[in-house]
């Protein structure tokens, strides 16, 4: 059986105000021609299907669509609600999809609850799908510590008993797949995640190692893994399952040999913008899992992240690469240029992000807002200041003549006014 793992589709996300709805169709149709052309038995969503509780009717439409397109082209779905989803929103009408072929899990309940189909191969495959579990509410229910590594490990427990019991007894072995949404122990993450649990920056995948490379180990404390107050969860959790499908983390990469992210079909951060998107192909044969293999797409504008002084960003031919792309551009002049923003849109029509990072001194960097109006002398000094901080370059000779006029005028005002009381 061959089975494609992918996750986060996010549908509905708009990328710094521009919509990708169109990209998003684009590249599950892309997910589509691949199940026919490869001959995908079983397609995998392992959480956050829509980008918001209340998702707008565009992405619903483009699910259903999605969903209609999979079926036809010869696939079963099994979907898994994420910590965007709402889980009763995503999983309605789950009872009668089901007979089409599209299986959602979105309750605790149906942890338990495997889709079960024959392996052409031989064998059986056995795919449960474990919704995002919101620990205080799972930890009471399930009567475990109410942190992420507790849960998770709880509900792997429960995966492993009813397995054994169901399959325990047949003639034929079960490839056990599992899908969680969750942060694991050791995942690199990006900008565009929202945490589960708490703030946490998180940084790339190292450029030289391609995310998909990657092979992450993880002991299994007792206690819940944390950075700051996020829990992460050991990948040594899910010890014993043939392959588990990971969602919440939007870079590809293997935290162990059965335990892979597939990241997200498309970037939705500028921190991945060197992230290979697409999904992952799983085979399995007689009961186990025989290899897995990456597929990649390619969808909507790439990404471009330029960093230098304005005039080599826009004179230099070698940042040409760029012209066409979604891009964040950092300009890193001592001072402010003047219409920098304005002047980069014309070389750079896909200009989404700009950011003012003046390339200075320490001793200028240490210079706060605060300090400068404590040495200002001047009424005049006051007021150039707070231009220079909001603007981030001084003010001009004719801006300086204005404002001492302006002060010159107030002053005459408050003057007369004193008089005439």
């Amino acid at each position: 059986m061959l089975i494609l793992h992918t996750s986060d589709w996010h549908l509905g996300r708009s990328f710094h105000g521009t919509g990708l709805l169109q990209a998003q169709r684009e590249v599950l149709g892309q997910m589509a021609a691949t199940v026919r052309e490869r001959g995908v038995d079983l397609v995998l969503v392992s959480g956050d299907v829509y980008d918001r509780a209340l998702p707008a009717a565009d992405a619903v439409e483009i699910l259903d669509r999605a969903l209609a397109e999979l079926v036809s082209a010869g696939a079963v779905v099994v979907l898994t609600s994420g910590n965007h989803d709402s889980a009763i929103r995503l999983g309605f009408g789950g009872h009668l999809m089901g007979a089409s072929g599209v299986h959602f899990r979105t309750r605790m309940d149906q942890v338990t609850a495997p889709v079960v189909l024959d392996d052409p191969d031989g064998g059986l495959v056995a795919v449960y799908g474990v919704p995002y579990l919101e620990p205080r509410h799972a930890g009471q229910v399930w009567e475990v510590d109410p942190n992420h590594t507790a849960v998770t490990a709880e509900a792997v427990r429960r995966i492993h008993e009813d397995a054994d019991t169901r399959f325990g007894s047949q003639d034929q072995e079960a490839a056990v797949i599992a899908m969680a949404h969750l942060f694991a122990a050791g995942g690199a993450g990006s900008d565009s995640e929202r945490d589960i649990g708490a703030d946490l920056p998180q940084g790339e995948a190292p450029e030289e190692q391609a995310p998909e490379e990657q092979e992450w180990q993880a002991d299994c404390p007792s206690e819940e893994l944390l950075v700051g107050t996020l829990g992460q969860v050991p990948v040594s959790v899910f010890e014993g399952i043939d392959y588990v499908a990971l969602g919440h983390l939007h870079g590809r990469q293997r935290m162990a040999e059965t335990v892979r992210y597939s990241g997200s079909p498309l970037p939705y951060s500028f921190s991945e913008a060197n992230h290979t998107k697409g999904g992952l192909l799983v085979r399995t044969a007689g009961g186990s899992v025989t290899g897995v293999e990456t597929v990649d797409w390619s969808a909507g504008r790439k990404l471009a992240v330029l960093r230098g002084r304005i005039e080599d960003l826009m004179d230099d031919p070698d940042h040409a690469w760029a012209e066409d792309r979604w891009c964040q551009i950092t300009v890193t002049d001592p001072v402010r240029p003047p219409q920098a923003y304005r002047r980069l849109k014309e070389r750079f029509d896909g200009l989404l992000n700009f950011v003012l990072d003046p390339d200075v001194g320490a001793a200028a960097r240490k210079s706060t807002y605060a300090a400068r109006l404590a040495a200002a002398t001047s009424d005049l000094e006051v007021c150039t200041g707070f231009v220079e901080h909001v603007r981030q370059r001084p003010a001009s000779a004719s801006e300086t003549a204005l404002l001492t006029t302006a002060l010159a005028e107030s002053r005459n005002e408050l003057e007369d006014e004193g008089s005439a009381a």
